[in-house]
């Protein structure tokens, strides 16, 4: 049961500033800002998985079929662009004419060897698979921001 001094304290709430959603008519001004600033970031969609990706960044995803060494790529799943003071977020991605990043097939590798083993208890049956799983490297070229 509460008491009546409980009662008369006020209750402790967070309020926050109403954020509004970013509309076409201030992409312009948010380019314009984000292209001040040195450095910057994307959110990105490869392979399934988001991942935080800055310029000259090596990153390794599974194997992508139909891609030699050298070949340079374009990311169009941009869920998010930033700077150290400000941020795009897409609905769901980023429009391909605001931000353009690209990156470069480094190697096809192999991971570890992994030994799978199968076995029946009891019986003497033991069998053992080995495998590498293969991947793929890319490298981050540089993340372009349109000008307005």
């Amino acid at each position: 049961m509460a008491t009546l001094a409980a009662l008369k304290m006020p209750l402790r709430t967070m309020a926050t500033a109403v954020q509004r959603p970013l509309l076409a008519n201030n992409i312009k001004e948010a380019t314009q800002l984000l292209r001040s600033q040195p450095s910057h970031y994307i959110v990105a969609s490869l392979v399934g998985k988001r991942l935080i990706l800055t310029p000259r960044d090596l990153v390794t995803v599974p194997r992508l079929k139909d891609v030699n060494v050298g070949d340079v790529l374009q990311l169009n799943a941009i869920e998010e662009l930033g700077s150290r003071e400000y941020t795009l977020r897409g609905s769901p991605f980023i429009p391909e004419d605001v931000v353009s990043v690209t990156a470069t097939v480094v190697e096809h590798t192999k991971g570890l060897m992994e030994r799978i083993v199968k076995f029946k208890r009891r019986k003497g049956y033991k069998k053992t698979f080995r495998h590498k799983q293969t991947y793929t490297r890319l490298r981050v070229n540089d993340i372009s921001i349109a000008k307005p």
